[in-house]
């Protein structure tokens, strides 16, 4: 008879933990590894330099730039956000965006950061994942923008447009982009024909029916986005210049988004490496040398941790979950 007592099962909790581990490592040795290939071949007395005669009033006139198209990100999540049943105010919205930024940065990928702010804003399971498609549907927004801006100035720099021929291209991408949001939005009601009524999917992809009532929201979130990724273009534009990286404006739009997409996919912590290669190689064509080129990437990324340790503040300050500030319906 066999006496050896079993050892106990490992909590759900643990085993989650621990099942994360491997992921976890894999995004420190890319990051690790990312970087390196990013400081090969920089010569680091002329990037020492380099930095230590930058201009930081440059720097910080892109960190206070960059902070003001975090809080007018935050109003374009209220007003995807608000019809689905979330009836707080713009500053409850701005506060949890900022909060999500602070989570972004040890998080895997700025993705990270959103799972955190549907958290916060849902105060039950069914609420939360409602509040993880306001998130969705925001990002979605920012990333059509991303790639409109990205593709009409990449057009126009590759091709040598004038800015009316320019314009018409992003017009022409816009058009596209709003035709395939409003496309998505008009088929609510048929993916609802096909769900069985005891299907408990049915009643959540009902409480996503205002999107498709006031179409003009995802218009409205889109022309958000834009002023949103023109902000951040310029922000980057203003830090390049404290270490004398002065480009057209035109160049910043189709390289920032360019970056940004490339930074959302979860390679590495904060798309640390990511970011600094992708700035390397999209400025060389420009005549930018590479210890600039990572320069300006590591700039970028200290202004994100500053407002990132703003919204960690913020998130000390109120870390009660889902108050509104008005009473729901």
């Amino acid at each position: 008879m066999d006496t050896t007592t079993p050892e106990p099962a490992a909590s759900p909790a643990r085993r989650s933990l621990l099942a994360g581990w491997p992921g976890l490592v894999l995004r420190l040795v890319a990051t690790v590894l990312l970087m390196a290939y990013a400081l090969r071949g920089i010569t680091w007395g002329k990037f020492a330099t380099l930095v230590a005669n930058a201009d930081w009033r440059w720097w910080i006139a892109g960190l206070a730039t960059g902070i003001v198209v975090q809080v007018a990100a935050g109003v374009r999540w209220a007003a995807l956000a608000r019809p689905l049943g979330f009836p707080f105010s713009r500053r409850f919205f701005v506060w949890r965006f900022l909060e999500g930024s602070f989570f972004s940065l040890c998080l895997p990928s700025s993705i990270g950061g959103d799972v955190i702010k549907a958290y916060r804003v849902g105060d039950t399971t069914q609420r939360r994942l409602l509040a993880g498609c306001s998130v969705l549907a925001d990002r979605l927004t920012g990333l059509a923008a991303l790639g409109v801006l990205a593709g009409a100035a990449l057009a126009g720099t590759k091709y040598g447009l004038s800015l009316p021929v320019t314009l018409a291209v992003g017009a022409g991408l816009l058009a596209l982009t709003l035709a395939v949001f409003m496309l998505g939005v008009a088929s609510i009601d048929r993916l609802l024909a096909i769900i069985p009524a005891p299907h408990p999917a049915r009643e959540f992809i009902a409480r996503l029916l205002p999107y498709q009532q006031r179409p003009s929201l995802m218009a409205h979130a889109v022309g958000w986005s834009f002023l949103v990724q023109m902000g951040g273009a310029v922000a980057v534009g203003l830090m390049a210049r404290s270490l004398g990286v002065v480009q057209p404006l035109a160049i910043w739009f189709a390289v920032v988004p360019l970056v940004a997409l490339a930074v959302v996919l979860p390679i590495s912590i904060n798309g640390v490496g990511v970011r600094e290669n992708a700035l390397a190689v999209l400025l060389a064509p420009h005549g930018v040398a590479a210890e600039s080129a990572v320069a300006v990437g590591l700039l970028w990324l200290a202004s994100q941790i500053v407002t990132g340790l703003i919204g960690g503040g913020l998130f000390l300050i109120d870390r009660q979950a889902a108050v509104p500030d008005v009473e729901r319906p």
